[in-house]
């Protein structure tokens, strides 16, 4: 099973410190410095409404409907969850269609690179940007480790497999309970 973050509703107050810090940590070096409004790309978004707030950001699929749908085999499971390989992916938007929860951004950002003769020369480059749950970046997902309501966690096998038998031993005890009445 791949890993994936998930939100809870009810603890989320919109105030938006995950997007910001995801933005922050993909940008170049990990420094609030080199932030601008073009570089503003947080691979995790907050939607408010207006009663609740939550944030949407990638599942990490196991039968990821975005990797199947990519003609250049951009997207591919790695390290327990899904990835862009940036280098392969040529901008063309499907998988921001297959994907079932809006989870997959398109950012356009600038490139320069030296021509043959060597002249600098930019180009836009459009790409999907999705939650890489801070691989290569961070040890953990930094919107994880920096909500201030605990509203974002990382599921895993393990915790899962925690929730699973806590579920059970409650179930257990309840009909236990209720048998010696």
């Amino acid at each position: 099973m791949n890993r994936f973050v998930i939100a809870d509703a009810k603890n989320c107050i919109g105030c938006r410190t995950c997007e910001i810090s995801c933005a922050v940590i993909h940008s170049s070096g990990g420094d609030v410095a080199n932030l601008s409004v073009e570089s503003f790309s947080p691979r995790i978004r907050v939607i408010k409404g207006n009663n609740i707030s939550t944030a949407i950001l990638c599942h990490h699929c196991d039968d990821a409907p975005c990797a199947k749908v990519c003609p250049k085999g951009a997207i591919v499971r790695r390290n327990n969850s899904i990835q862009v390989i940036q280098e392969k992916c040529i901008g063309c938007k499907t998988c921001a269609i297959a994907c079932p929860f809006g989870a997959m951004s398109i950012v356009t950002k600038s490139i320069t690179i030296s021509s043959d003769d060597g002249i600098p020369a930019k180009y836009q480059k459009t790409e999907a940007h999705k939650c890489d749950l801070c691989e290569g970046v961070a040890e953990s997902p930094t919107c994880v480790r920096v909500c201030p309501t605990n509203a974002l966690r990382l599921v895993s096998t393990e915790s899962i497999n925690a929730q699973l038998r806590q579920k059970q031993e409650r179930a257990a005890l309840e009909e236990a309970a209720e048998i010696h009445f």
